[in-house]
């Protein structure tokens, strides 16, 4: 990816948070059968950076992203993309939210079969009726490398190929913020390295906001910040980290 234009200092400082949550609770079940995914998180997601949510098994990573994607709603709390706050939002507003500010990646990949990767990579803005940034489109699909790939449909693509696709997809139509779920649970070391690089250069030379789940301490590696989840809280944060120490911070939250 080329650099980024310049992005003053000012026009950063305009917006506090890209986005954040405010007393999260997310409760399911009721009686003995209540379990409590979330108690009472709070976070704030700064423009421009890449944050790695972590924890152990039924810690609420994912349950945290999904209610802040607007994929799921909270039981309490405060969810808020930008300014706006999503948490009360109709279906109608909230599905409008999503398309025209929120880029989604999961480990799914979630492609249209009956598309082409081209298509599926301008199919956001294609619902949202917008046209397409040609420059940036190719800029993206060169950076993960399906150029040559754009008229395949998705079966006819292997599975690193299919989910860069994806990350195209999240990242064309220049989302607020993206999130990204385990986006590296179905690839090869390899295709993970690629995919992951893209994301990083997207936040780096883009300016992108990107906030992913993951398991993987390598993955975790390539964000600028980790917040550590365990038993439905935030129970620690590393800036600058590497592999190697959140490796050890993991086993110590498992020990």
């Amino acid at each position: 990816m080329s650099a980024a234009p310049d992005r003053p200092d000012a026009v950063l400082a305009s917006v506090s948070a890209a986005a954040r949550v405010v007393g999260l609770r997310k409760v399911y079940g009721e009686g003995d059968a209540t379990v409590e995914a979330l108690r009472g998180v709070s976070l704030e997601f700064a423009p421009g950076g890449f944050t790695a949510i972590m924890g152990p098994s039924g810690s609420g990573k994912s349950t945290l992203l999904h209610c802040m994607a607007g994929l799921d709603e909270p039981t309490s709390g405060t969810v808020f993309i930008g300014d706006t706050e999503i948490t009360g939002l109709d279906d109608r507003r909230l599905t409008e939210l999503r398309r025209d500010r929120v880029g989604f990646v999961f480990q799914a990949f979630n492609l249209v079969p009956t598309l082409t990767a081209g298509e599926n990579i301008t199919l956001p803005l294609d619902i949202a009726g917008r046209d397409v940034d040609r420059p940036w489109f190719d800029e993206v699909v060169g950076a993960v490398g399906v150029s040559d790939r754009l008229g395949h449909r998705p079966s006819e693509l292997s599975g690193g190929q299919q989910q860069r696709v994806a990350g195209a997809r999240a990242l064309v139509s220049r989302p607020a913020i993206v999130f990204a779920d385990e986006p590296t649970g179905n690839l090869d070391s390899r295709a993970s390295a690629e995919l992951l690089t893209f994301l990083r250069d997207a936040v780096r030379e883009h300016g992108q906001t990107i906030v992913m789940v993951t398991h993987d301490a390598t993955a975790a590696g390539y964000a600028d910040r980790v917040v550590f989840l365990a038993d439905g809280s935030v129970i620690d944060e590393m800036r600058d980290p590497t592999a190697e120490r959140v490796l050890d911070r993991l086993k110590s939250l498992e020990g």
